[in-house]
């Protein structure tokens, strides 16, 4: 069986968050942001996990290790990524720690409600030979980056500055997750660069070189959006919240609980 690696992005401002707290630090159900994804990275049986902390490094990473010690669990590696220069430059800094086979299942560390199950499903798609990608259609997909196809096949990801009003109409997403054959990974962020309207290092065109590379790129698409929504301000924060709390009343429900106000 082929080992998973799993990579959190942790290193963000949240600067709408309005907030001195690093932004993977709020909490959801009375839990950090990242812990929610880090316990659903746990249920795969991860040889390794690494966060890539940036923004207020040091307090996220004193909180996971407190976190870790409390439950008798390993705390994961850390990586600072420092200055903060894009989600690919962010993955560079964690590669020195990721051996040359294996699976990198690449996270982000704000979006709570993603679910072992698909992950697992992301994990499988790649198989050790391929790059996939979990994906969602959206009903609005202004400011994420758009998943461009000829035919089904999936060549690139533009990212919502960078796209045109053609690319602007597609509405199938990516949701920040992905799974990548480590020694495919290594070669691609190597030949990243920063040509972009961010002028930043994207991990999203380690799309158009594995297809120029004539690899094979899979697209996983969950059709549950709750499972991709991050958290980039109190609104949305508040919203996960509800939604967190109302699935665990419908799941209580269906055992036959009785709550009069879900």
């Amino acid at each position: 069986m082929t080992g998973v690696d799993v990579v959190v992005m942790a290193a963000g401002k949240g600067t709408r968050m309005k907030s001195r707290l690093p932004k993977v630090l709020h909490r959801l159900a009375g839990r950090a942001l990242v812990s929610h994804v880090l316990d659903r990275a746990a249920g795969l049986g991860a040889r390794s996990v690494v966060v890539i902390t940036g923004h207020g490094g040091a307090q996220v990473e004193a909180a996971l290790a407190q976190e870790a010690a409390a439950s008798g669990s390993a705390a994961p590696r850390f990586v600072r990524q420092e200055p903060q220069l894009g989600t690919g430059h962010a993955v560079q800094q964690a590669l020195p720690l990721l051996p040359d086979d294996g699976i990198a299942l690449i996270l982000n560390g704000d979006v709570p409600l993603i679910e072992t199950a698909t992950l697992q499903a992301l994990v499988d798609s790649c198989g050790g030979k391929r790059l996939a990608l979990l994906t969602v259609v959206m009903p609005d997909p202004s400011g994420y980056g758009r998943v461009v196809r000829e035919g089904e096949a999936v060549k690139a990801i533009v990212e919502h500055k960078d796209a045109d009003a053609r690319q602007r109409a597609i509405r199938e997403i990516y949701s920040g997750f992905m799974a990548v054959p480590n020694t495919l990974l290594k070669r691609w962020l190597a030949q990243l660069t920063n040509d972009n309207a961010q002028g930043e290092y994207y991990l999203t065109d380690i799309v158009r070189l594995a297809v120029a590379d004539g690899a094979e790129v899979a697209a996983v698409i969950t059709p549950d959006k709750l499972q991709v929504d991050g958290v980039n301000s109190p609104v949305q924060l508040a919203e996960l919240e509800r939604a967190f709390q109302l699935r665990n009343a419908h799941k209580l429900m269906e055992q036959g609980v009785r709550l009069a106000d879900p």
